[in-house]
């Protein structure tokens, strides 16, 4: 659960401070599936790989670094697991843009984005932080994990498997002009495809980003109500896999 940026938000105070004994990540994860030669989905229980597996070796998120590029209106768009030695510096320029320092505070010195990204990194599994690649270029930070294991699910009625999602545009050039939006619902139903165990994702901007919120409405998200969250107020909202047809 994080702050927000003039695009979507992020944070991973909050997102990690829940730690899981092992024995009940081997109980949430027991059902999920595993890829086959059918697809992704078809099978059982199979370990994270392409980024490697969490703490414990549990996939929490479905193998997501080998679920490949998807075709969005922008161009063809790949989630790609961050590696600290050849991003960080990319991303610790983005994060000091003031319109991205508002909301997501991590502006700084290197050293404070990296300690944002290890936290992931060396956590479980339950978050992995990406970039977001259109035509080769890197263009979009993002972070999806686990919303039902994350502290988030204190603030609202959490379902298994739910997943999040957090997003900021790194080029001014590539804000204010829709991009966000079809990404998050690009995004999205690419989670929903890969995932067939998860229902819903979620989102939790803060309610004061109105340009943060409209995109996810337009990407097909509902605004099912506000949570108190700490530092801010949010809109939680949700995309179903029941009514991705329709909105």
């Amino acid at each position: 659960m994080p702050p927000t940026d003039p695009s979507v938000h992020s944070s991973t105070e909050d997102t990690l401070d829940l730690r899981l004994p092992d024995d009940f990540v081997e109980l949430i994860t027991c059902d999920l599936p595993q890829a086959s030669a059918e697809g992704p989905g078809t099978g059982r229980g199979r370990p994270l790989s392409g980024h490697g597996p969490g703490r414990g070796g549990h996939d929490l998120l479905d193998s997501l670094a080998e679920w490949g590029p998807v075709a969005t209106p922008v161009g063809g768009f790949q989630l790609v697991p961050v590696r600290l030695e050849r991003d960080l510096p990319l991303l610790a320029r983005w994060m000091n843009d003031p319109a991205v320092a508002a909301f997501w505070a991590l502006d700084g010195p290197e050293s404070v984005v990296e300690a944002h990204l290890r936290a992931q990194l060396d956590g479980d599994g339950r978050s992995l932080p990406c970039l977001g690649v259109v035509g080769g270029v890197p263009m979009s930070y993002w972070e999806i994990y686990r919303a039902d294991l994350d502290p988030l699910a204190r603030h609202y009625p959490a379902r298994p498997h739910d997943t999040g999602v957090h997003l900021l545009i790194g080029k001014v050039a590539d804000r204010a002009r829709g991009i966000g939006s079809r990404l998050l619902r690009a995004v999205a139903d690419h989670i929903l495809d890969h995932r067939p165990a998860c229902a819903r994702v979620v989102a939790e901007p803060d309610l004061r980003n109105t340009p943060c919120v409209a995109a996810f409405l337009s990407a097909g998200f509902r605004l099912t109500g506000e949570i108190d969250l700490p530092g801010k107020r949010a809109a939680l909202m949700i995309r179903d896999r029941a009514l991705r047809a329709l909105l």
